[in-house]
């Protein structure tokens, strides 16, 4: 195979090459002659209409639903991952093919059924079919419908730059404090830091998330440091501190109630806004 024939993809701090028909570290991007696309475009394995609390999103038009699809693929290796059947997976894992304007017709219909205010990109790694969620949001703002994305942040801050007038809301994972943690996650925590501060700039409405989990990211001086850093962006931007559970490849035992209430008590010294999750 030629070096010529490969192609890099520039979406995510990982840049894979690839060959011909090579798919990327996502498992959503692939080389598809001598182009890199996003071979999970409308391919949605969830759908469902939901509250804009479960994003989780609290200070975003709060008590409203609002219609959520999730593809497959990601570009992190979180071993906790809660929906790694999608995140980890292919095109197998789909269940239907929507595309832009089906999924438009599908949120206006909500909206007149239910209120539904628009849709939003979540379950797994929205912006690994970052052209997709593209077009999507392009239609969506057309018909006056929000766009939502449930992220972890890992993307090109050029691409995201250029993705960020077309999103209303986003969660954004900042899943820890400290550059070990993002190691372990086959991930890059000053990407994470740059695309939270952007969105902030952009004027998106920005919330984040950290889950805390014992022993790798619940430290008084990491949340200390975490809180304090976002609040350099905007004592108002709002925090959400959620409790983990046993899943996929990781058995360390529950986060105790009691810590997440501590460490939430910590944030609010430098957060207007610090909410506590699964607790």
């Amino acid at each position: 195979m030629t070096q010529e024939a490969k192609r890099t993809c520039a979406l995510c701090p990982h840049h894979c090459t690839l060959a011909p028909g090579a798919v990327g570290f996502c498992r959503a991007r692939e080389n598809a002659e001598g182009k890199i696309i996003d071979r999970n475009y409308g391919l949605l394995t969830s759908l469902a209409l939901d509250p804009i609390e479960k994003k989780p999103l609290r200070r975003f038009h709060p008590g409203s639903m609002i219609l959520s699809v999730g593809s497959f693929g990601c570009n992190l290796r979180c071993p906790f991952c809660q929906n790694a059947a999608i995140s980890q997976a292919g095109p197998e894992a789909a269940r239907l093919k929507v595309l832009p304007r089906q999924l438009l017709q599908l949120a206006l219909e909500y909206r007149e059924k239910t209120g539904n205010i628009g849709v939003a990109f979540t379950y797994n790694e929205p912006l690994t079919g970052y052209e997709y969620v593209r077009d999507c949001c392009r239609l969506l703002k057309e018909n006056d419908l929000s766009t939502v994305l449930v992220t972890n942040g890992m993307i090109d801050s050029r691409a995201w730059q250029e993705l960020l007038p077309l999103i209303d809301a986003a969660n954004i994972d900042l899943k820890g404090f400290t550059p070990a943690f993002y190691n372990w996650l086959q991930g890059d925590l000053e990407t994470v830091k740059t695309n939270i501060k952007l969105a902030v700039e952009a004027s998106c409405h920005v919330e984040v998330t950290t889950l805390v989990i014992p022993g790798k990211n619940d430290s008084v001086t990491e949340m200390e440091q975490e809180a304090a850093w976002l609040a350099g962006i905007s004592p108002d931007l709002p925090l959400h501190l959620s409790r983990y559970f046993p899943r996929w490849q990781l058995a360390i035992p529950a986060t105790p109630v009691s810590r997440v209430y501590h460490l939430a008590r910590v944030a609010r010294k430098w957060l207007q806004y610090v909410y506590e999750g699964n607790c």
